[in-house]
């Protein structure tokens, strides 16, 4: 309903749209439009949440199967990233983590392909983990030392292959069933049967 009386606002108010510039109508328009858009994102969000929440419930899952296939062998462990890391901060109790930090230093190098490369890092390892009382040695014998040693000159990628075998050896026999029978893993895997369980039950 119009108002043609004097003085009356909504007059006013027709007459300074009317004045107003139509690139300022249009932007009017377009910031409706962006409004709009800005009131469904909540939706958005939910649906992303939603998205997210199956994705970490799957991650669960394979986490959970992992940490039971840690047990099956070492191999199974190694190659896992998480069980790498529940396995290194196992050593660390026992101050021993410098013998994994050496097979994955060993790992890294076998992955250089330049030569000049390859032998600085070469140098580095050997200086850091197999040298005698190097400021990390691991526990090698005499004669895998200085194998190790005359490898050196002419670096390959397979120069630390006998001090790294030793070395896994050594962690397969020796560190690896207590870390089976410690009570940080005992409490995982006991974990991750209980929600292999619930998973079971609920299918």
């Amino acid at each position: 309903m119009s108002c043609w009386m004097p003085g009356c606002p909504a007059l006013s108010m027709c007459r300074g749209l009317a004045a107003l510039p139509i690139t300022c109508l249009e932007r009017a328009k377009d910031l409706k439009t962006r409004l709009g858009i800005l009131l469904h994102k909540p939706e958005l969000g939910h649906r992303s949440g939603s998205s997210s929440k199956l994705q970490l419930g799957s991650r669960r899952r394979n986490s959970s199967q992992e940490v039971l296939e840690w047990r099956e062998s070492f191999d199974q462990l190694l190659k896992s990233k998480s069980g790498v890391n529940a396995f290194h901060t196992f050593l660390k109790t026992e101050f021993s983590e410098e013998n994994l930090d050496f097979w994955l230093a060993c790992e890294d190098f076998k992955k250089t392909r330049s030569k000049t490369k390859l032998a600085s890092k070469a140098n580095r390892i050997f200086e850091e983990f197999v040298q005698n009382e190097a400021p990390r040695e691991v526990n090698i014998d005499h004669e895998t030392r200085e194998i190790t040693r005359k490898n050196l000159s002419g670096a390959t990628s397979a120069c630390f292959n006998e001090a790294q075998a030793k070395t896994r050896t050594l962690m397969e026999k020796d560190s690896y069933p207590r870390f089976l029978k410690s009570a940080s893993y005992q409490d995982m895997s006991r974990q991750a049967a209980s929600r292999g369980t619930s998973k079971r039950s609920h299918t």
